[in-house]
């Protein structure tokens, strides 16, 4: 592994703890230099922005630093293009309020199946105002979303494309450079929830030429804090949600409605500062992007290994239902693994494995239509395991072990 875990482990104090943290899809845990950053600007820069005092400019600077440093997270081309917002729920709602005028009755709106609902409610909406909303169905025998299907769904009429980077529930990772092309050459635009895929890989909106781009900060190891990517002429576009006088000019203000949480915004840049961190052990000299590139190859081989540990124990049993990719070598998978098991319930699984203090979860996870196509809802859904680059090899082993215990060997 070329990853220090001792180093990583100590920038999350969380991991002191007793229990063992593997619900991370619901929640990473979060970075001692998040919460410092926080700190620092709860006791110098508590202070409302747009004062001549210095004390207001200095609050200024550290908000306007807060999202110069989460566009070098996405690769923006500029901070004006990220929004920030309480949660990813809110920011895409947030987006399809200030597009609701670009819609007019026929036009298209397409889903997907695999989602979280937190990118089909948004855009379900607009069925009251004449849009036509299509789910793009998943293959259920490679839990895959495939381009011949969306092909088949796309028309003259189809403006928007809203698809997961990857499943919270699956943990499959979508090709978005090839979907955001092939959307595109068709005339649509394309919005992609990433909430699953950026603990796990590195962000790049400007190579896969996104329009749309929203990820939680709270599951990339930072505050209760969302980031939303609106491509610089996109966003010119957008309405205005803020005050009257504001106007379509004011960005990214003017889907802040309400100012964005200037502490958060600040601290969450401290994300950025543990994973150049983390580039510079790798050897990696260049600027804080190519350290952020870096980091992100030595987390996913840190997760492979610590993934298939699992994925391989699960392969074994005959009584077990791997939900996505049975590999977790496979470059198309991230940790977060979802299962069920004949004759038991997800529920008791979980209660179980409380009383050895290891986190996990059960459900369909907010991807409810997923869940319902999986025929798993009626269930209980399923049992998840979400493992980040913090999880070690032993901690799985003890999860197998407890899992042992409590299924039968």
């Amino acid at each position: 592994m070329a990853l220090d875990l001792d180093y990583v482990r100590a920038q999350f104090p969380a991991l002191k703890n007793d229990w063992i943290f593997m619900d991370n899809a619901g929640g990473s845990q979060i970075l001692k230099g998040v919460v410092d950053r926080i700190s620092e600007y709860y006791y110098s820069n508590n202070v409302q922005l747009g004062g001549s005092y210095q004390i207001s400019q200095d609050a200024l600077a550290a908000f306007q630093q807060g999202r110069a440093d989460i566009a070098t997270l996405f690769n923006a081309s500029r901070p004006e293009e990220i929004v920030f917002g309480p949660s990813t729920t809110i920011l895409l709602q947030f987006l399809s309020k200030a597009m609701v005028n670009q819609f007019r009755a026929g036009d298209e709106v397409i889903v997907t199946i695999t989602d979280h609902e937190s990118n089909i409610g948004p855009w379900t909406w607009l069925e009251e105002r004449g849009v036509i909303v299509k789910f793009w169905p998943m293959n259920k025998e490679t839990y895959e979303l495939e381009l011949e299907a969306l092909d088949a769904l796309m028309t003259e009429k189809t403006r928007l494309v809203a698809v997961t980077h990857v499943s919270n529930l699956l943990g499959t990772i979508n090709p978005i450079k090839e979907i955001a092309s092939f959307v595109h050459d068709r005339g649509a635009k394309i919005c992609v929830d990433a909430v699953a895929y950026a603990p796990h890989r590195a962000v790049d909106v400007q190579d896969w030429n996104v329009d749309f781009y929203a990820l939680s900060l709270y599951k990339t190891y930072g505050p209760h804090h969302a980031a939303l990517y609106c491509r610089y002429d996109h966003m010119k576009e957008l309405d205005n949600l803020y005050h009257y006088f504001y106007g379509r000019d004011k960005i990214p203000a003017k889907m802040e409605p309400g100012n964005a949480n200037y502490e958060l915004s600040y601290g969450s840049g401290a994300i950025v500062d543990y994973l150049a961190s983390l580039g510079e052990q790798a050897g990696e000299t260049g600027s804080r992007r190519k350290k952020i590139e870096a980091a992100f190859k030595d987390i996913e081989a840190q997760e492979a290994a610590i993934g298939e540990r699992l994925l391989s124990y699960l392969r074994k049993r005959n009584d077990c239902t791997i939900l996505g990719i049975r590999d977790g070598r496979d470059p198309r998978r991230v940790p977060t693994i979802a299962f069920t098991v004949q004759g038991q319930d997800p529920e008791k699984i979980c209660l179980d494995m409380d009383k050895y203090k290891i986190a996990i979860r059960f459900g369909d996870f907010h991807a409810r239509r997923l869940g319902d196509a999986l025929g798993i809802t009626k269930d209980n859904g399923a049992v998840r395991v979400s493992l980040t680059h913090y999880n070690t090899l032993e901690e799985v082993d003890r999860l197998i072990a407890a899992l042992d215990d409590i299924l039968g060997k």
